[in-house]
């Protein structure tokens, strides 16, 4: 799933010539649904937006607050054309999901959004339609957000900031060499030493009493 949220000071959705939605200061959210998405990356991405941090607090600090904290209103509009392939210079769209299917997941998606935060801050335009979406971009600050491929737990910045800790480990082990145990794999053996001839075998019998 990926969505594109873009910070406003107003924005609206006409089909046919009538305004249908309408929102002031808040967040536009754009979302493409593709064919693997389920339930986890539909609340991955409901919690994502709900508490992107994109608006400043009341010391003028940015991007310390998000919607839910200054109780902003939020726009959704179903955009499939988010899920594109180029082929050659031709959009592709077979990694959408199909408009039957996702016309229903995207009904659970804003009902998802309407119980995490407050129903009556949610709008969004008429899925399927062709629309007019008019956004007044406040910034401009956009942002793009995809939910972890299924199974790929590794895009999590925290599972990447455990990977490359256990590498640096494991770097820093090589650095300082073999260990103890290699080292006494690796030693040459004291009986090797007592048969050697030449100067070796000279050493050794001088320390003999």
């Amino acid at each position: 799933m990926k969505a594109v949220v873009q910070r406003v000071t107003r924005a609206s959705v006409t089909v046919g010539g009538e305004q249908i939605s309408a929102i002031g200061r808040g967040i536009c959210v754009l979302l493409g649904i593709s064919l693997e998405d389920t339930q986890k990356e539909l609340e991955h991405m409901v919690r994502k937006i709900l508490n992107l941090r994109v608006f400043e607090d009341e010391s003028g600090k940015h991007w310390s607050k998000s919607v839910m904290d200054k109780q902003y209103e939020v726009l959704c509009i179903s955009q499939f054309t988010l899920q594109c392939v180029l082929k050659g210079n031709k959009p592709d769209f077979h990694l959408a999901m199909p408009t039957e299917q996702a016309e229903s997941f995207y009904n659970s998606f804003l009902e998802q959004l309407r119980k995490t935060y407050r129903p009556e801050l949610i709008k969004d335009g008429k899925f399927g339609a062709y629309m007019q979406v008019h956004i007044q971009n406040d910034g401009p600050v956009t942002v793009e957000l995809e939910s972890p491929a299924p199974g790929a737990a590794a895009s999590d910045p925290k599972q990447l900031s455990k990977l490359e800790k256990q590498q640096q480990r494991k770097e820093k082990t090589r650095a300082k060499g073999p260990s103890e145990s290699s080292k006494e794999r690796n030693a040459p053996r004291k009986e090797d030493r007592s048969a050697s001839s030449g100067a070796e075998g000279d050493v050794s019998s001088e320390r003999e009493p």
